[in-house]
């Protein structure tokens, strides 16, 4: 399909103005490219606000002014500690739970339209499975609610792709735990959803599985589809998202890359010459890091950085080697949080 050529901003093709220059989004369905102009966020949410009235009582307020934007085609984690909102704030997101306050756009429209809702694959914490039926006969009667009309050949393929094509004559409530999530998997995958929404999708899954089920996960982001996770498996967070908010009190205390959350921290590891008067570090406010002339200091920003490397060249320290200590997920939360890691 051959693209219109743009310049100065304007179409050649219509010869109308831009107001900016041509998007497509790294999705693709059915072979062919769609237009964006301009990306629109998978997730927006403006001033979300919730309040769970109480009889006699004062309400709970589960979100407390919440904006959050999770970018079109992103592997996107919500962490947080329990009793942080992240239930409340998925089901806001899916037009379960209605805001007090506040705007939900989902894929660019309400979360409460059939059309966006046919769009979304969603995996909830807990997983209500007819014990009676078989997979594929659960599979079929998702696809009808979707709008869809089920196909056999394509249910099979699905079910053996997340890993239960040997149990698909078997009764569902003879399922374990870890299958019963896979069968919850395949459901949110059917119909190629825009945006998959999964609440804990490796719970009671074998390690080898979760292996399987974050390779699923990979694919689905590589051809463009837009992965929502709240994970209590901040390992998994890790792995699979590239960007992360950190959800506590109802609020959003920290969000954006990974990497740039990671090296967020005030934290330098420094390496000097053997030799170092150690003694005179500690009295500079360096602390010893574990092997030979290895510290580690304390520095909100650069400028405070330098103070204490000027502390340790007046003691004869010589410099050979400094970086900024990277942070893992959970030291990041527990940062956020102000609890010590």
């Amino acid at each position: 399909m051959a693209l219109p050529r743009v310049r100065k901003g304007r179409d050649e093709r219509t010869g109308r103005g831009l107001d900016r220059w041509p998007v497509w989004s790294a999705r693709q369905s059915r072979g062919v490219l769609r237009r964006k102009v301009p990306i629109v966020p998978a997730i927006e949410v403006i001033g979300l606000r919730k309040t769970y009235r109480r009889a006699f009582r004062s309400g709970h307020e589960a979100l407390r002014g919440v904006d959050l934007s999770v970018p079109e085609g992103s592997a996107f984690g919500l962490i947080g500690p329990n009793g942080a909102g992240k239930t409340t704030f998925i089901k806001s997101i899916l037009g379960i739970v209605q805001p007090t306050e506040g705007s939900v756009r989902v894929l660019g429209g309400s979360p409460e339209d059939p059309g966006i809702r046919a769009r979304i694959g969603y995996l909830p914490e807990r997983l209500h499975l007819p014990g009676a039926w078989t997979a594929p006969a659960f599979l079929a009667t998702v696809t009808k609610l979707k709008g869809q009309k089920p196909n056999k050949a394509a249910t099979l393929r699905l079910l053996e792709r997340v890993g239960l094509a040997d149990a698909v004559g078997r009764r569902i409530g003879g399922y374990s735990k870890g299958m019963r999530q896979r069968l919850g998997l395949a459901a949110a995958l059917l119909g190629n959803p825009d945006l998959l929404i999964l609440d804990e999708p490796t719970d009671g899954i074998d390690p080898m599985g979760r292996v399987e089920v974050r390779r699923i996960l990979q694919e689905e982001v590589q051809r463009g589809t837009t992965l929502f996770l709240n994970s209590h498996l901040l390992a998994e967070t890790e792995r699979l998202c590239n960007r992360v908010a950190i959800l506590g009190e109802g609020k959003v205390l920290r969000e954006g890359r990974l990497e740039e959350l990671s090296r967020g921290g005030s934290r330098w590891a420094v390496r000097f010459a053997p030799g170092a008067d150690g003694g005179a570090l500690t009295g500079a406010g360096f602390t010893a890091g574990g092997s030979e002339g290895l510290y580690h200091v304390e520095a909100p920003d650069v400028a405070g950085l330098n103070v204490a490397l000027d502390k340790a060249r007046a003691a004869g320290a010589l410099l050979v080697e400094l970086k900024r200590d990277g942070q893992d997920l959970e030291a990041v939360l527990a940062s956020a949080m102000g609890v010590a890691a």
